[in-house]
């Protein structure tokens, strides 16, 4: 760790209070919110305590809620016994039997509505098949399907038996799926014949097929999901239809009563350094949050049509399309497709039809939108909006006003929320109806959670604006168990420092004078110009706050005298300089960078593409970026990238 902390370079002052009318309809006013503070603060465990027995129905309920005998291996609720399937659909049917859970449209845009009562009733059906083929409670299942109602069915029928699921996401290369099933040593797959996406045709079968040729001894059994009914090729003994498999099944299965301990699902993250590590989450700590924070940064209400238009393969998809929804009754919307297919207003043109009033996404979403212009958002009446949400990354400023205007008409608070595959569950959020928010500023941390900003002494950073190292110093319910199979990269990975006390959450940030937090970037993106620790986020929202830029990703080269030097990617709102290069424009970014931030933070360099390399569920791929900067060869896999056809732009030749 480095011996100096990290220089915060962005300014901005601009606030924004809950609206009146917001406050009116709000579930968790100011004083309501101080009140869970409090509690909190006087008594943290005695809080989740009574979250827990509020919030979910329990089979056994528990005695001990946190087990800290063997730190970091925290143990939440250990004695209790729950089904999460039970409490995201058994316990909506006395009330919401016939309300929509889910509104599914495809990518060619065919809809489809499904009350709790059909959800319930599909995954018995398929929990039931499940167990007919031989899986039990225990046993993992890798599910890797286009985004359809069937997936989610698919991840509440293994909660249902006991099962441990661990999706992998759609877009992913057969060599990565691979890795996950043998790493779980899976008896089954659950796919489809393919997925529609932007016009085309996904090749998941095809994909599942050349992983499990190549090893994957412990796999039993595929079920295959008809969707696209194009030809493909099934192995007798081992491949079965899903529409075969659920037939003659009995529509009621009694939902196996597990410890909240017991492992609900795995999803792999990728590492700086060796294979992906499979996080571990538990049944009841995970749930817990996962319902907590819809009700306290989405404002869950009965009448909410709520859109995450994350993947499943994602934690978001997991925790805000999966479970946390259906845990608190709450209509969702699941979409096959892509934002700009058939063109740049598919999602507005979405909210407005499914009378959609919660929308979260992702920040590179909003700015790939942002650079097809306002014209097509206009078109629409996104009036019954009340809420939106960013997830995944920082939202630089000026995408964060453009949101705020342009989708939320100056009406919807907007939810930055800061959060991690690891940590479950939202960390860091406004409360909507509580809160003033801030552009690029996650706020502050919700009730129960203590995040900090340490020192390299695991010190608390209390000057303002000062820069340091993001760590939760107490233990919450949805936080990741260990990485499966591996006690000892878990402790490496997250309780590397501090003596083991304090979870790093491997980001660098600030809270400003009034106490909100800013994230600057991973502590694997801070730079070092001339002695001064720069974070990579603030420098790029300076360049995307200009009126020419829509996107922009900061990375470091090496340098002699500096140590290193500030490389720039950037996406323009018009058309790319021929080459990627253009000397007067860039002159004219460098200069307005100095202007925002000072001088020390002027990008040496600026290259110039169309897009910035992405994988399909819109990260940014900064290593990638890194290794292209340096002039080295691209030796990494590429095959998850959104686009693979600018990697020439981004490496100047074209």
């Amino acid at each position: 760790m480095s011996e100096n902390n990290i220089q915060s370079t962005l300014h901005e002052d601009r606030q924004f209070p809950p609206s009146p009318a917001f406050l009116k309809t709000a579930s968790l006013s100011a004083d309501k919110l101080a009140d869970l503070y409090a509690a909190a603060e006087k008594d943290n465990i005695g809080f989740w305590a009574n979250q827990a027995r509020s919030e979910i129905d329990w089979q056994t309920p528990f005695t001990q809620t946190l087990d800290d005998s063997n730190a970091p291996f925290y143990r939440w609720f250990p004695d209790g016994k729950l089904n999460v399937s039970y409490n995201c659909l058994d316990r909506q049917l006395e009330k919401h039997a016939d309300k929509t859970a889910i509104i599914f449209e495809g990518d060619a845009g065919d809809v489809a509505h499904i009350t709790y009562r059909e959800l319930h009733s599909r995954v018995c059906a398929f929990a039931n098949a499940l167990t007919a083929q031989g899986i039990a409670q225990g046993d993992r299942v890798i599910i890797y399907m286009p985004m359809i109602a069937e997936a989610v069915v698919a991840m509440q029928a293994c909660a249902r038996i006991g099962a441990i699921h661990s999706v992998v996401f759609g877009g992913f290369s057969a060599s990565s799926l691979k890795d996950r099933i043998e790493d779980t040593r899976a008896k089954m797959v659950i796919t489809a014949d393919g997925g529609h996406r932007g016009g085309r045709v996904v090749e998941l079968k095809a994909t599942t097929d050349s992983a499990l040729e190549s090893g994957c001894k412990s796999i039993e059994s595929v079920i295959v999901f008809k969707r696209t009914g194009h030809n493909i090729s099934m192995q007798a003994g081992r491949d079965i239809w899903w529409q075969d498999a659920v037939e003659g099944q009995s529509h009621v299965c009694e939902p196996v009563w597990v410890d909240a301990t017991h492992p609900l699902f795995l999803l792999y993250t990728s590492g700086s350094t060796g294979k992906p590590k499979g996080i571990q989450h538990s049944s009841g700590g995970y749930l817990l949050n996962a319902i907590t924070t819809m009700r306290w940064v989405f404002d869950i209400q009965d009448t909410d049509v709520f859109w995450c238009t994350a993947d499943v393969g994602w934690i978001t998809g997991h925790s805000y399309v999966a479970y946390g929804p259906l845990a608190t009754g709450a209509t969702i919307v699941i979409f096959e497709g892509v934002p700009t297919y058939p063109d740049a207003g598919r999602f507005w043109e979405m909210c407005e039809r499914h009378s959609v009033t919660i929308f979260y996404t992702a920040p590179t979403a909003i700015r790939a939108l942002i650079k097809q212009g306002d014209d097509f958002p206009n078109k629409h009446d996104l009036s019954k909006l009340r809420l939106l949400g960013t997830v995944g990354e920082p939202i630089n400023p000026e995408a964060w006003i453009w949101y705020h205007k342009v989708i939320g008409g100056e009406r919807c608070p907007i939810v930055d929320t800061w959060w991690q595959t690891e940590t479950g569950a939202h960390m860091i959020a406004p409360v909507p109806g509580a809160t003033t928010t801030k552009p690029g500023s996650c706020t502050r941390a919700l009730p129960g959670i203590d995040a900090a900003i340490v020192n390299q002494e695991g010190e608390e950073i209390t000057t303002a604006n000062e820069g340091g190292y993001l760590v939760i110093r107490q233990p919450w319910p949805s936080m990741l168990q260990t990485v499966w199979g591996d006690d000892q990269r878990y402790q490496d990975s997250y309780w590397p420092y501090f003596d083991g006390k304090y979870y790093l959450a491997g980001d660098s940030a600030r809270r400003d004078e009034d106490g909100f937090f800013w994230i600057m970037g991973r502590i694997d993106d801070v730079l070092n110009v001339s002695g001064h620790r720069l974070g990579t986020m603030e420098i790029e929202s300076a360049l995307v706050a200009n009126p020419l830029v829509a996107e922009a990703a900061i990375v470091g080269k090496p340098h002699d005298i500096k140590g290193e030097s500030v490389f720039a990617y950037v996406v323009l709102k018009g058309e790319r300089p021929t080459g990627g290069i253009d000397d007067e424009l860039t002159q004219t970014l460098r200069a307005w960078v100095g202007e925002q931030i000072g001088a020390i933070a002027k990008p040496d360099e600026i290259r110039y593409a169309d897009n910035l390399p992405k994988t399909r569920s819109g990260k940014i791929m900064r290593r990638l970026l890194r290794t292209i900067a340096k002039g080295e060869e691209i030796t990494s896999d590429t095959s998850t990238l959104e686009n693979e056809s600018i990697l020439p732009q981004l490496q100047g030749r074209t």
